[in-house]
């Protein structure tokens, strides 16, 4: 490709005209290289390889890479290297590459989806993604409803609540997710491998939950009843709002995120009001304020996963979560960290592609992911 086919391409990009062969290209040359190694002007690469860059082109079919990032971001930094003379760099060892990358997976495992069970209040079970659309039970006078989309909510059968407290657990295995509307409005995002118990009618004084794992939360607003969320020692009481709360019992903390409005967050005894754009770490008995990209706490909930600076250990357990895989490393640790954005809707050796161009190597056994360095 010549300078000006490159601008010429980077131009149709940001106005939204390339074809998904062209964003693949353009996408994929964003990714590698954002934080990558310096790169070689296009007079020191090997004939062959130069031969392999105008060829790139033809290569791509079928359907589009997965990385979504900014689209001014993407053509930006691809013109900046390109343009000066740096093209897309194909390794001295690329021919072992490209055979390994030419040949069929062996085997592969699919993306997870919307699974989850739900547990009532007498111990009986719904799997909740098997389950027809319409009434699935009633509980006191709530009945719990399956929407086309596959949402979960509860309504009153007529307009007495119940006064009875009953409980129910909804909880998503790895390689699962699950959207719930309670009884109060309150809208949730359950990750994978999570659960969150709840009554299901709000009586008293206050809304309260409990959650392991990782959800999104959009509470209904209620002046005279906070909604608290109780999670691994931590308290957050909110009255109506827009959060995220991360409290895997394989992360290093307790992270509560806020988008929109008030978050009071609390935990042996140390409290934190927290604003907007802030995410509150709860670690080592206390709890510590910083700002943070609210794209990147919320990626999940939108389909996406999102590294920002994270090391092989980080992405790997979002892999695990999400392919409900096992993770094994051999030999010493990748000290290289990862950013970008990938869609959570491909196969899983889309993304260890992905991965091996910042030549991390890895491979599927069985359920396991096995990372080499």
């Amino acid at each position: 490709m010549q300078p000006q086919e490159i601008e010429d391409l980077l131009e149709r990009y940001n106005n939204g005209l390339t074809t998904p062969e062209e964003n693949a290209l353009v996408e994929t040359w964003y990714l590698n290289y954002k934080h990558s190694d310096p790169f070689l002007p296009h007079s020191q690469l090997e004939e062959d390889q130069k031969e392999s860059l105008d060829k790139l082109l033809k290569k791509i079919q079928g359907k589009p890479k997965t990385i979504q990032l900014p689209r001014f971001a993407i053509a930006a930094s691809v013109l900046v290297f390109l343009t000066a003379g740096i093209y897309f760099l194909v390794i001295k060892n690329k021919s072992q590459q490209q055979i390994a990358a030419s040949k069929p997976q062996k085997q592969d495992i699919a993306p997870g989806g919307n699974k989850a069970i739900l547990t009532l209040g007498d111990g009986s079970t719904i799997v909740l993604n098997s389950a027809k659309i319409g009434k699935l039970a009633s509980q006191g006078n709530i009945i719990i409803k399956k929407a086309a989309d596959g949402q979960i909510s509860y309504g009153n059968v007529n307009s007495n609540a119940s006064k009875e407290i009953i409980y129910n657990t909804a909880a998503t295995p790895q390689g699962g997710q699950y959207q719930f509307i309670l009884s109060d409005g309150t809208k949730v995002w359950l990750n994978a491998a999570s659960s969150i118990k709840y009554p299901v009618v709000f009586n008293g004084s206050e809304r309260r939950v409990e959650l392991t794992g990782e959800a999104y939360f959009e509470v209904a607003h209620n002046d005279k009843k906070p909604f608290k969320v109780i999670s691994n020692g931590q308290t957050v009481e909110v009255l109506g709002t827009h959060f995220n709360i991360n409290a895997y019992n394989d992360g290093q903390a307790i992270k509560t995120t806020l988008l929109e409005g008030s978050v009071k967050v609390s935990a042996e005894g140390v409290s934190n009001i927290i604003k907007p754009g802030q995410q509150a770490r709860f670690e080592h008995g206390s709890i510590n304020l910083t700002n943070v990209d609210l794209d990147e706490v919320v990626a999940w909930k939108n389909g996406f996963f999102f590294f920002e600076e994270n090391n092989i250990q980080e992405v790997m357990r979002q892999l695990s979560r999400w392919y409900g895989v096992e993770i094994k490393y051999e030999g010493q640790l990748p000290s290289r960290r990862f950013s970008g954005e990938i869609s959570r809707n491909v196969n899983l050796s889309e993304i260890l592609d992905i991965l091996s161009f910042k030549k991390i190597h890895c491979k599927i056994n069985g359920k396991t992911i096995i990372v080499m360095n």
